[in-house]
């Protein structure tokens, strides 16, 4: 750029004209040589050029300016597109669908082409829309049997889910609705009453502070299905019920567990307990499951309603509660589920390959043992017997199995829900599952035949 002094000497000699400098010229004699002269300049019109010049120079300076601010502006829109595009767009437009993460997306992308998979053999793949092939985790011969069994008895609604416990994978997912197709999408992550199955987090928080043992006989008033904890305290007078916890586990007494919640274990008890089992958290990320709910009960009686496992509110998956079960089974370690055993590529390379990963524990591996043997009179003497015994007392599966059963009215969809939540063998458990099977007032199927049926299938070839 050019100093001052030379733009203003250059802006006077293209300006002469303009100022009129000839008016005022001196009037030469013919003898004198003739030679050209600039004008001299003198009050208000030396005042106007210095005025100008000091206009041109400031003019001058600013093009340069003006470029690099232009260019800088330019950068700037460049790097930030959306920001420019909603100055210029008079109008919104419609925004893009929002692309899924990379990262956790596998199970869900499994379990929405489990529909479409094919099982050769006991093999069970999908292929993805790149071209990818899936082998799921889950065996061909247990799904079909149980997929089965519900079709053919017509179940309005009717969720399975089987998980190994040691290693977290699903052995079996299905689901089937004679009312309602599509709501077998989604039913196995969908939350449900959890009516009875409670009954285990109740007798976890009270095993895990010592408060009592599978043997501990605790008294009651009211009936074994009474739903009214007003009538569970105890009579001074005498004439309570009597039993111990493992035989009231096996019928699913609900004043038992209503009083072990509210007299034994205390709330903040069965609140820590509540928590380390899930609820109202994100437990299983990467699947489609949502949170299962389980809110703080106000009063006593609320907490006797949540220990029996009457709460309509306190809410769980079905894919939630076989983790539990798994977990129980596994001394007490919770893994993580997995539906697919790898991926194989359009190259025919087989890459991510199931790797058992644990997520939390959520009882000792003593707490573990004794909800075992707690569970264990379910099937020989409680609730399931009948579905585990034929017409003469024969057991239909000939393995110990650890179970508990929950029976409760729900709205969404509307019926009565029969839970059945197992594992099997007790000493070294291979298989844990959950069904839950929703009918109207009167039905034909119940969620511990699933089971039954599930069980037999699993360990008919041994």
């Amino acid at each position: 750029m050019q100093d001052l002094k030379n733009i203003s000497h250059k802006k006077a000699l293209f300006s002469y004209g303009f100022f009129g400098a000839g008016r005022n010229r001196r009037m030469k004699s013919d003898c004198e040589p003739s030679r050209f002269r600039l004008p001299v300049l003198e009050g208000r019109r030396l005042q106007q050029l210095k005025s100008a010049l000091i206009f041109v120079a400031i003019i001058l300076a600013l093009v340069p300016l003006s470029v690099y601010a232009l260019r800088k502006a330019e950068s700037v829109r460049s790097h930030f597109p959306s920001l420019s595009a909603s100055f210029s767009a008079p109008t919104p437009t419609q925004a893009e669908a929002a692309k899924p993460p990379l990262a956790n997306n596998r199970f869900a992308a499994a379990s929405d082409l489990l529909s479409q998979a094919e099982m050769k053999g006991s093999r069970i793949s999908a292929v993805t829309p790149e071209g990818s092939q899936l082998i799921y985790t889950i065996q061909g011969d247990l799904q079909k049997r149980v997929y089965d069994f519900l079709v053919k008895n017509k179940v309005p609604y009717g969720v399975f889910v089987a998980i190994e416990p040691a290693s977290g994978r699903i052995l079996g997912m299905t689901s089937y609705s004679s009312v309602d197709p599509a709501w077998t999408k989604r039913s196995a992550y969908g939350l449900y009453p959890m009516a009875s199955l409670f009954k285990i987090i109740t007798a976890s928080a009270a095993l895990e502070s010592n408060k009592i043992t599978p043997e501990s006989v605790i008294e009651f008033r009211g009936g074994s299905y009474s739903e009214n904890p007003r009538y569970w305290d105890i009579s001074p007078r005498g004439r309570n019920n009597r039993m111990d916890a493992t035989f009231a586990m096996g019928k699913s007494i609900n004043p038992f567990y209503g009083r072990i919640a509210s007299d034994i274990a205390g709330k903040s008890s069965i609140m820590a307990s509540v928590s380390r089992f899930g609820f109202n958290q994100e437990l299983l990320p990467g699947t489609p499951a949502k949170p299962s709910q389980a809110a703080e009960p106000v009063s006593n009686n609320d907490l006797r309603l949540m220990g029996a496992g009457l709460d309509h509110d306190v809410k769980i998956s079905p894919l939630h509660a076989a983790v539990i079960m798994s977990a129980i089974a596994n001394g007490g370690k919770m893994m993580a589920p997995g539906l697919t055993s790898s991926i194989i590529d359009g190259q025919g390379v087989e890459k991510e390959p199931f790797t058992p990963r644990e997520l939390r524990r959520l009882v000792t591996p003593e707490t573990s043992a004794a909800l075992t043997r707690m569970l264990s009179s379910t099937v020989l003497t409680g609730t399931s017997r009948k579905a585990f015994h034929d017409r003469r007392g024969r057991l239909l599966v000939d393995v110990p199995i650890a179970a508990k059963t929950g029976s409760i009215n729900g709205t969404d969809p509307k019926g009565h829900y029969s839970w059945f939540a197992a594992f099997a063998p007790t000493h070294e458990p291979r298989i844990a599952l959950v069904a839950l099977v929703i009918n109207p007032d009167k039905w034909k199927v119940k969620a511990s035949q699933v089971g039954e049926q599930a069980l037999e299938e699993f360990f008919r070839k041994e």
